[in-house]
């Protein structure tokens, strides 16, 4: 037999396990606190892409020269528009303190800086480099900036300027040379992320372009047009004999070969590359040749189409 007061307890029991158990609420944490009304997000449009993702620090350069070897370089995580940012305009500065001793050694190669970039034209590839280095210091002690149109040359004294012309699509920038580099093999020149857009070559990786150095008072300085016909081949072409033609000047080797492997891929042949010695410096020529005078006309129409603006025709 049960009891009253058993059985009004048994009830009871019963009663709280059909109930939906109640649970403590908790404040979030500080953490996970919904953001304000009033507190803007951090949505890609309010990031400044030009703010330094780096701060210098020796310890990030290997003994052979290298800056974080193994990490990806990449562009800013918003795009930069270069539409508005300024030119630099070639003047003269004196030599920076650092970055212009000569010879210096990287990867165990040795390089030369040149006395003077007055006269300096050459052509080869441009790449480019980007947040990995923003911030850090170039060789000439100067903080890189991804929006400043500046480059980085192994030769050129520092600071130098010079106009960089992409001869794949005709664009032009001038740059203001500060940092010391590219040191992969077949590169001429590497540009500030800002002038790799500006130039188009942020979307290619590389590109084959001009460099010339430009001196106070050159910024006017006409861009070479990849389009245009070259006017000492244009005029006057050749009816009879053997030729070769010169599609480059080097002060690299290694940049001769670069554009010799590029005229070799577009199945052109006979392309040979020469070393002269000019005004005591050395030379590497890349040629293309000999050839036939009525192959000469076809010849020139395909080195246009590839970007090469002013190749020299010579007798064989």
């Amino acid at each position: 037999m049960i009891r009253p007061a058993a059985a009004l307890l048994a009830l009871l029991v019963l009663s709280a396990c059909n109930q939906p158990a109640v649970r403590e609420r908790r404040e979030p944490s500080v953490a996970h606190q919904p953001r304000a009304r009033s507190e803007p997000a951090t949505t890609p449009s309010a990031i400044d892409p030009c703010a330094p993702t780096r701060t210098h620090d020796e310890r990030d350069y290997t003994p052979g020269g290298l800056y974080r070897p193994g990490e990806a370089d990449s562009g800013p995580v918003v795009a930069i528009d270069v539409s508005a940012l300024p030119e630099p305009v070639p003047r003269d500065e004196p030599r920076a303190r650092y970055g212009n001793r000569s010879p210096y050694q990287v990867l165990g190669r040795t390089y030369r800086v040149l006395d003077s970039a007055q006269g300096y034209v050459e052509r080869g590839i441009a790449s480019w480099y980007g947040s990995k280095f923003n911030g850090r210091n170039t060789s000439s002690g100067e903080p890189y900036d991804i929006c400043s149109f500046t480059a980085a040359h192994r030769t050129l004294p520092l600071p130098s300027y010079a106009r960089v012309t992409n001869l794949d699509n005709g664009r032009s920038v001038i740059v203001r040379v500060n940092d010391r580099g590219p040191f992969h093999d077949g590169r001429l020149i590497d540009l500030s992320y800002a002038a790799a857009v500006r130039l188009g070559v942020d979307r290619t990786g590389t590109a084959h372009v001009e460099v010339r150095a430009l001196s106070a008072g050159d910024a006017a300085a006409a861009p070479p047009s990849a389009s245009s016909p070259p006017a000492d081949a244009a005029a006057g072409l050749p009816v009879s004999g053997r030729w070769k033609v010169q599609v480059g000047s080097f002060g690299v080797r290694d940049n001769a070969r670069a554009l010799a492997d590029r005229l070799e891929d577009a199945d052109i042949v006979h392309v040979d590359i020469d070393r002269v010695d000019v005004d005591g410096r050395t030379l590497w020529r890349v040629l293309v040749g000999p050839i036939d005078a009525e192959e000469l006309d076809l010849l020139l129409s395909r080195l246009r189409r590839l970007g090469v603006a002013d190749p020299r025709v010579f007798s064989q």
